[in-house]
């Protein structure tokens, strides 16, 4: 019986074929395709909370008041985080030999970070420029995700490159 990470595996797989093999390593297409996914989930669940949650209307919680579109953004990170964090450990970078508790710490400090860039640009997008939340959301998320990426692969799931004579070629 397949576990679910061959399976993943397998489907990503099936996509990597000849116009993406040419031009990109298979790691990097799987996180692309892993963070493609993430991403989609997170704006499904963003669109979702904003207009069928919170019908755009600012979130009481009795001792604070939340925009909807940051609410919304919040909601949405509770999908996303633990989507983005284990697709990330067991599909895309399954050979950090980094402890999964250094993993989780340090994806916890690029949330973090990514979390106050997210308010920033949806702050500047939706509240300052005017920009419907949907779009001001994708922005954002191009954004992030560029800064999320090289984070990842040099910072939260390094993998120490192999001596010259290890190397498969």
């Amino acid at each position: 019986m397949q576990s679910v990470r061959q399976i993943i595996l397998r489907i990503i797989d099936f996509f990597y074929l000849k116009p993406f093999q040419s031009w990109i390593p298979l790691r990097t297409f799987r996180y692309l395709f892993c963070g493609s996914f993430s991403n989609g989930v997170d704006i499904l669940m963003y669109f979702i909370s904003y207009h069928f949650i919170l019908h755009e209307q600012v979130l009481h919680l009795g001792f604070i008041s939340i925009s909807a579109p940051i609410a919304a953004f919040l909601m949405a990170f509770c999908i996303s985080f633990p989507t983005g964090f284990s697709l990330s450990k067991f599909i895309v970078f399954p050979e950090s030999e980094l402890r999964g508790r250094v993993q989780l710490f340090r994806y916890l400090l690029l949330v973090g970070a990514c979390i106050v860039l997210n308010y920033v640009f949806l702050t500047l997008f939706v509240n300052k420029l005017h920009w419907y939340p949907t779009l001001g959301k994708i922005v954002t998320t191009l954004l992030v995700a560029s800064f999320s990426f090289l984070t990842q692969k040099h910072f939260t799931f390094r993998i120490k490159p192999q001596p010259l004579a290890n190397r498969v070629i």
